[in-house]
């Protein structure tokens, strides 16, 4: 990063490299459109490196990004009107070394395309602050700055968010809510 905020531009290629996923995934759950998250993605990176010299260098990188992709993706969904459906790849793989039996799979893989949709219907706020929790992993001081809100702000709309999506799916608790949840 110290390279990066002196203006070596191989520096921010590798943080670019580094972090274009997360960046891409995180404009898609705001636009809801591949072609209008990559732009998104793309703009906030070249804002970003415009803006380096306004970052803390005390500060984490990852979420200060994932704040301008954010803000890059909301003022593209708005002029766009988009209402298409959210469609979150999960970056984890399944669990554990052996491989699960074909009903396990279909049984997961339901129980992904169920929580998924649940989540698409929630309100913006709602699914950003699980996004960022859950899919994207962000620990709660990282989903606050990214947010730009206090650590206690993302604990209460996550137990919102999170009230609000077991009320969509009533039987959530079968589907294994536990591994989103806990």
């Amino acid at each position: 990063m110290p390279r990066a905020r002196r203006g070596d531009v191989h520096a921010y290629a590798e943080l670019v490299e580094r972090y274009r996923h997360v960046a891409f995934r995180t404009a898609y759950l705001v636009t809801r459109s591949s072609a209008d998250a990559e732009d998104a993605a793309q703009e906030a990176f070249v804002k970003a490196y415009y803006a380096l010299g306004r970052f803390r260098e005390d500060a984490p990188f990852r979420p200060w990004l994932l704040r301008i992709v954010t803000n890059e993706a909301r003022n593209r969904h708005r002029s766009a009107r988009r209402r298409e459906g959210l469609a979150v790849r999960l970056a984890e793989g399944r669990l554990g070394d052996a491989a699960p039996s074909p009903e396990a799979a279909a049984l997961e893989d339901e129980t992904r395309r169920v929580l998924l949709a649940a989540v698409e219907r929630l309100p913006e706020r709602d699914r950003l602050v699980i996004a960022y929790r859950y899919f994207l992993q962000l620990s709660e001081s990282e989903t606050a700055h990214a947010l730009g809100v206090r650590s206690g702000t993302v604990k209460s709309r996550l137990s919102r968010a999170l009230a609000r999506l077991r009320a969509q799916v009533p039987d959530l608790e079968d589907l294994r809510m536990e591994a989103i949840d806990g």
